[in-house]
């Protein structure tokens, strides 16, 4: 751990959480309450199916997980936090684990090595030691990525993206009802038909399609397409937005959640 105010830069605030329940659902939570939330037992049934992609904070430092938590939530993510190794390895099946390295318990390193050994989820070392002995022992445990604190949420929500794509089977094409993306020849298609877009259009529609679905923010989609200091009118994201939807030629594709931003819908 290191210091709050230097941990996490840039991530936005929200409102809620996620709890999971003993049915195996989550109840949304009107406020964030972080570091009282119970550890399911390993199997017991908590990991969502269409809730969306379910991420697992390991973090010991309430003010850094409520920071977390509060930022993924927003930006679509099912959240959970625990505080120690050992509830990390009784958790369950989560998509995504955030890991700090630094617990009170077990060591971060060992903790990584035994959830790689029962677990395919995608792991993300996230801490505030870059130095490379560090970095290669946590990789060589099994972890998929390393983030060093402080970080932005739109490069978090970025690496969670990245991960994920190369976790999944055939992560570098995403097929969602008619449309079909090719994230590394950066080809689009509809109902088999090409469909060609500018540069700016491809990065809006491949940020929207790395977790169909989940509703992504204006904010991250502007860093992600344009720039993480962009500070031009968010008018322009529009624009091209439309140009997207008329060239996609699919009414419902591309959804507008008011107040929040963008999903893939069901066409």
């Amino acid at each position: 751990m290191c210091c709050h105010a230097e941990v996490i830069s840039a991530l936005a605030d929200g409102r809620s959480e996620c709890r999971p329940t003993a049915s195996g659902g989550f109840h949304r939570l009107s406020s964030l309450t972080v570091g009282d939330m119970k550890a399911p037992a390993a199997g017991s049934g908590t990991e969502p199916d269409d809730l969306g992609t379910c991420v697992l904070i390991v973090e010991d430092d309430a003010s850094i997980a409520a920071q977390l938590v509060r930022g993924l939530t927003r930006g679509g993510y099912q959240v959970d936090h625990v505080t120690t190794g050992n509830e990390a390895l009784a958790w369950g099946q989560p998509d995504v684990v955030l890991l700090d390295l630094e617990l009170p318990d077990l060591d971060g390193v060992q903790v990584c090595r035994k959830l790689r050994e029962r677990s395919d989820a995608a792991i993300i070392v996230v801490t505030a030691h870059g130095e490379e002995p560090d970095r290669v022992m946590a990789l060589d445990a099994g972890a998929d990525d390393y983030l060093v604190k402080p970080f932005g949420l739109a490069e978090l929500q970025a690496r969670i993206r990245a991960v994920l794509r190369r976790m999944r089977p055939g992560g570098d094409v995403v097929r969602y009802g008619p449309l079909t993306v090719d994230i590394r020849t950066h080809r689009v298609s509809v109902s088999g038909t090409e469909i060609f877009l500018t540069p700016k259009e491809f990065d809006i529609l491949e940020c929207l399609a790395s977790d169909p679905g989940r509703v992504v923010s204006r904010h991250e989609i502007l860093e992600s397409a344009w720039d993480a200091h962009w500070y031009g009118p968010t008018k322009v994201l529009d624009v091209h937005v439309a140009s997207l939807r008329r060239k996609l030629g699919v009414p419902g594709l591309i959804e507008t959640v008011y107040g929040r931003g963008f999903r893939l819908g069901e066409a």
